[in-house]
């Protein structure tokens, strides 16, 4: 049996996908000179890090400010979690990139953060996880993925020579199926 901690760490390398991100971060950030790309690379992990935390800390809170119950926050986000799967495995992007292709440093740094590392299902992941698993476990787990993908981000070249965009892509679609999985596990579970 595999621990919650290592559990919830597949869990959000999965819903994080810093491997799809990292995609559209190469791309986006294709035409910076090194320096500007690693400040990139740290605005996005830190926006990310922040909604994240922030949720963590105040996610049940919103559940009952907004006067929902975990169950039902279950469902919604087991949706969010099919359909980014889905989309994942289709091969479809996740933000057009070109679109943020040349913006400044801070616009695709905002988009990386969120939503695309921090959006939907790492929120509704983030919150239910903590109602199940604990905040520590919980957080220590988000903490290390984006500590991985802070590292992955600042090897940029590095990692595209290794891995290459069909290895990238052949792990984002594998990670699809199993973010599709744990969206229906969530339903499921909230039902």
């Amino acid at each position: 049996m595999v621990s919650p901690f290592f559990q919830l760490l597949i869990l959000f390398f999965v819903i994080f996908d810093p491997l799809a991100s990292f995609v559209i971060f190469t791309v986006a950030t294709s035409s910076m000179q090194e320096k500007e790309r690693r400040r990139t690379a740290t605005i996005a992990v830190i926006v990310a890090a922040t909604i994240s935390f922030l949720v963590l800390l105040f996610g049940q809170g919103l559940l009952q400010l907004f006067n929902m119950n975990i169950k039902e926050f279950q469902v919604a986000g087991g949706i969010v979690l099919g359909i980014l799967g889905l989309k994942m495995v289709l091969g479809y992007s996740l933000v057009d990139v070109e679109r943020v292709k040349g913006d400044s440093t801070w616009a695709i740094a905002s988009i990386i953060g969120t939503p695309l590392l921090t959006g939907p299902a790492a929120i509704t992941s983030i919150i239910v996880s903590a109602n199940n698993y604990g905040k520590i476990v919980t957080g220590l787990a988000v903490g290390m993925v984006l500590f991985g993908t802070a590292i992955l981000f600042y090897n940029t070249r590095r990692t595209n020579r290794i891995l290459g965009r069909t290895t990238i892509q052949v792990i984002s679609t594998i990670l699809g199926l199993i973010t599709l999985t744990w969206g229906v596990k969530y339903i499921l579970q909230g039902i």
